[in-house]
């Protein structure tokens, strides 16, 4: 590569008419700022791919300090995915991971992408190949508690189910696995925020907005190249937990009548997988605040859906 971007980021930048950023904070290791903002999580969303290449996409959990650096390449998660969870089993040795740091009370967030190089009961082993910081734009604040989990494994679902719209019909915020099929990077996870419903649905098929962001592309980028994606849901007042893989289509052009106000383009997930985790997670998030940019995107909710 002769830069930070792979082909579909590039391809993806060109689409969108933004140019490619010059200066971008992507490197081949973590500052040592980003090495100790891991260490203070108590939570980690991770994603990597199963064994047809699809993107699966979880939260592990722990005390802060499960997540560690040891040197600028490498990080370890005292956890790994429970029995019983979506493509739990397939984060393995050998295998791409993308994580996604994100810390809801001071709207911070870093990302890392490589592989896995070691898999056990203590946890994970992680080679860092890509690390950057993202803004904090479209993040709520929030402040973290522990609560009970529950033990039950996913139920697999046939989506859309009551539980499942409502439950898309509350978030603010979502998570999207994504993969460049190898190329500069591999998988990646990335955040979405927006006013609650701000993940449309019609059928089975999400509309989800995509409004201005740091004109990297990443996830996008990736899905010039493969459509499949995993969509990670947390419900932050019960620890409840939605996953959905299916494949995404970017709709590039406005509709005759022009995007909504702060609205730039959208892309359509069709779901064909689903599963429910009713009070997976052991923490409970309490509401904070919008972010000042998640106010200004009213006009996407209050739009009807494009769907076509």
């Amino acid at each position: 590569m002769d830069g930070p971007f792979h082909r579909g980021e590039l391809i993806a930048q060109a689409m969108a008419g933004t140019g490619t950023p010059g200066m971008t904070g992507i490197r081949p290791f973590m500052p040592d700022q980003h090495r100790e903002f891991f260490a203070l999580l108590p939570y980690l969303f991770v994603a990597t791919l199963d064994r047809d290449g699809w993107p699966v996409a979880t939260v592990l959990t722990g005390p802060p300090g499960f997540v560690q650096s040891p040197d600028p390449v490498t990080l370890t998660v005292a956890a790994r995915p429970r029995a019983g969870e979506p493509g739990g089993e397939l984060f393995a040795a050998g295998r791409p991971f993308g994580a996604l740091g994100l810390d809801f009370a001071t709207r911070r967030r870093n990302r890392a992408n490589g592989l896995i190089t070691a898999a056990g009961e203590g946890g994970l082993t992680l080679q860092v190949l890509q690390s950057f910081g993202n803004c904090p734009q479209y993040i709520q604040t929030r402040a973290v508690g522990t609560a009970p989990a529950s033990p039950a494994p996913a139920e697999a679902i046939a989506f859309p189910t009551p539980e499942a719209l409502a439950q898309i019909a509350r978030a603010d915020t979502m998570f999207v696995a994504t993969t460049s099929g190898g190329e500069n990077g591999g998988v990646d996870i990335s955040h979405r925020g927006g006013l609650p419903g701000f993940v449309k649905v019609a059928g089975d098929v999400l509309i989800v907005p995509d409004f201005r962001g740091n004109r990297f592309f990443n996830t996008l980028g990736n899905l010039v190249l493969d459509q499949r994606a995993a969509l990670l849901f947390v419900d932050f007042e019960t620890g409840d937990l939605l996953h959905l893989q299916g494949r995404a289509e970017i709709d590039w052009e406005p509709p005759p009548e022009g995007w909504p106000e702060g609205v730039q383009r959208q892309w359509r997930f069709r779901v064909e997988r689903a599963w429910r985790r009713p009070a997976a997670l052991p923490l409970r998030w309490t509401f904070g605040d919008y972010s000042p940019v998640t106010l200004n995107t009213a006009a996407w909710n209050a739009a009807p859906a494009q769907a076509a």
